[in-house]
């Protein structure tokens, strides 16, 4: 028999989910016979696979050795000596979540098996900094619970229970979360404005096409912005991005006629390949700058109502700078601004 503690980062997954990542070579059929058997009991009594665990649960495995170490034998938990190395920029972090300021190059998830992302870095920094276990790991992986790409910079949200994790999910999905942008755009922005329209993305090109009309696989795209300063045929925007599609921010700006600079994906080459010489730029001036956390309880309660900013990388301000755009328009707040 094998007794196991449930753990705070492990709590608010189903038993049956947990017990697929705890020996994880069964079938799923063999834990719901043993469930029916009371082979395996969850707080000495018989379960049906569908409860939420909770932190002090305790499962308990009436199988012999062999059967346990027959199931489990493959261990796909990362270990700390195989975990990459990477200094992340902490924004913010109670026990249950934290939030990173990611730098432009590097992947909020894994695109590819062979992958390093900030998923990954993130892991290593919790292993590092003995917040997780690798033990612990085979039954609970931290993750992220929004995204930006590649070359975008700024705020990246990661739970490190799961019931942050789901929380914070749920949030971003519902749009509860408040999310702002800067970014500098090509032309002279005079007036802010709300708009929407259709978005559909190419897999070939994957680029984001935008259309007024409604069409088959398109999804409806919100996004309001307003300039906070202009300079040298530029303007810096502060974007609140309500939906949150691929490429939404760059696609929608592009379709106005002020790309952001150093797009090529949506952008004005000439402009940007003038960048490119003067700065070494290779990335769109975006920055995920600002959230804004609505009312919170249970694993979020430290979280509520907080605003977690990010500043910008410093090219992305020097070039600001040069372009005689103020500093403290790249600095919160900006104005008077309900949130």
């Amino acid at each position: 028999m094998k007794e196991v503690v449930i753990k705070t980062n492990e709590a608010g997954q189903r038993l049956d989910k947990y017990l697929s990542k705890y020996m994880s070579l069964a079938p799923k059929s063999f834990f719901y016979k043993m469930l029916r058997r009371k082979n395996i009991t969850l707080n000495g009594r018989k379960a049906s696979g569908r409860e939420i665990l909770a932190a002090g649960d305790t499962v308990k495995l009436f199988l012999s050795e062999e059967t346990i170490d027959k199931f489990t034998k493959r261990n796909d938990a990362p270990r700390a000596a195989d975990m990459p190395s990477a200094r992340l920029d902490i924004l913010y972090e109670d026990a249950d979540t934290v939030f990173i300021n990611k730098p432009v190059g590097m992947l909020s998830q894994k695109a590819a098996k062979d992958d390093v992302s900030l998923v990954e870095y993130l892991t290593a920094y919790l292993l590092e900094s003995r917040q997780i276990t690798e033990e612990e790991l085979q039954t609970f992986h931290p993750s992220v619970c929004n995204r930006l790409d590649r070359n975008t910079s700024g705020i990246v949200a990661a739970g490190k229970t799961m019931a942050a994790l789901q929380e914070l999910s749920a949030m971003f999905r519902e749009r509860s979360v408040k999310k702002y942008y800067l970014c500098l755009v090509a032309g002279n922005v005079r007036n802010g404005s709300h708009i929407s329209g259709f978005l559909k993305k190419d897999p070939r090109t994957n680029r984001a096409v935008l259309s007024r009309m409604e069409t088959e696989g398109a999804v409806r795209i919100e996004t309001e912005y307003r300039p906070l300063d202009a300079g040298d045929n530029v303007t810096l925007l502060e974007v609140r991005l309500i939906t949150g599609k691929t490429h939404q921010i760059r696609a929608h700006m592009a379709s106005l006629g002020h790309p952001i600079i150093g797009d090529y994906k949506y952008g004005d080459r000439k402009i940007n390949d003038g960048y490119r010489v003067k700065y070494g730029l290779s990335s769109q001036l975006l920055h995920s700058a600002k959230l804004c956390i609505p009312r919170c309880t249970g694993a979020l309660s430290a979280l509520s109502g907080k605003v977690i900013t990010a500043p910008v990388p410093e090219l992305f301000q020097k070039i600001c700078e040069d372009a005689k755009i103020k500093r403290s328009c790249l600095l919160w707040p900006h104005g008077a601004r309900e949130d």
